[in-house]
């Protein structure tokens, strides 16, 4: 049972590349099935964090701390350059007040992606580093995202700000914290043990995450479809720009070592697209969602794109699997 439940894990990690496509396919097309599911989002997501914070404990966070620059870098490129690029973007291509503005900055202000780590692991990068950002970057995210967002839309864009950063604390922040507490206190054997249980059932709740998105912002959909091509080239262009500072922009730190290119690449370019869709959906217009959502479209097949340039042009030994 052991052995099936971790196959089934890695399996899911494997096949995100199409994973994640086909869920959105599945939730845009079968919508009305799942429509009345779409309030347990929130849930789903606060389980997926807490067993993310299950395999992490302080000697995680220590290594951070004890080489900070990787750390700084990597935050400053997320939530400095990419939203400024975003905003700039955004407002040469569709206007400064337009909702598809107000969904790329979105994009570019939310956490890390958890995703991230995964792909980090798989193209041979730092896994404690990647992980251990993306735990930091989901503690801030209460004062990040409702901060850049009132910078950059001022009294332009009117939100609960107390209610977002409300969400944002038990949807990452508490059960993140919850995890690494009983990391401490089990020695780290708390997730070694429960793994079997734990980590089918997160990649589960994953998927569904990604499916009732989807089935959430189908209603409007069919209403925004003028709309999509002209959105999708911006969404292109940024999350690939994220990919390439990522990679480069250690270089003229003079950080060379391949895995902090590696994880600094991967970590700013993917962002956690389904907390996301949730805040876009549960605080912005219906129009602010679209450039998330083909957000989560473009970011894993670009992700796959990095990895076989990595492997092509800069042949830094990459791993098969997780699980090898």
């Amino acid at each position: 049972m052991r052995d099936k439940a971790l196959a089934f894990s890695g399996w899911v990690d494997r096949g995100m590349f199409w994973i994640t496509p086909s869920m959105l396919v599945l939730g845009l097309i079968f919508s009305p099935l799942f429509l009345s599911w779409v309030p347990a989002i929130p849930y789903l997501f606060a389980y997926i964090t807490f067993v993310m914070g299950v395999g992490c404990g302080r000697d995680h966070l220590k290594q951070v701390f004890s080489s900070p620059l990787p750390i700084i870098l990597t935050l400053i490129l997320s939530h400095v350059v990419a939203p400024l690029a975003a905003f700039a973007l955004g407002s040469v291509w569709f206007g400064v007040s337009s909702p598809y503005t107000v969904g790329l900055v979105l994009f570019t202000v939310i956490p890390l992606g958890v995703s991230s780590v995964l792909w980090i692991e798989l193209s041979g990068g730092s896994l404690a580093l990647g992980l251990a950002m993306v735990l930091l970057d989901s503690v801030l995210s209460p004062v990040i995202v409702p901060g850049l967002i009132q910078l950059f839309f001022g009294t332009q864009l009117t939100f609960d700000t107390l209610h977002l950063m409300r969400d944002l604390l038990l949807m990452v922040v508490v059960p993140t914290v919850l995890g690494i507490v009983i990391y401490e206190r089990s020695g780290g054997r708390f997730k070694q043990q429960a793994g079997p249980i734990l980590l089918p059932i997160s990649k589960i709740f994953f998927m569904l995450v990604i499916l009732l998105n989807a089935a959430g912002i189908a209603p409007y959909a069919y209403e925004l479809r003028g709309d999509l091509l002209s959105v999708i080239p911006a969404v292109l262009i940024l999350v690939a720009l994220g990919y390439m500072l990522g990679y480069y922009s250690p270089l003229l730190l003079r950080l060379k070592r391949p895995e902090l290119l590696v994880t600094v690449s991967f970590a700013a370019g993917m962002r956690n697209n389904s907390l996301g869709l949730v805040l876009a959906l549960g605080y912005f217009s219906p129009q602010a969602a679209v450039p998330v959502v083909l957000a989560i479209l473009v970011q894993q097949p670009l992700a796959t794109l990095h990895q076989f340039i990595l492997r092509k042009f800069k042949p830094y030994p990459l791993k098969e699997s997780l699980h090898s």
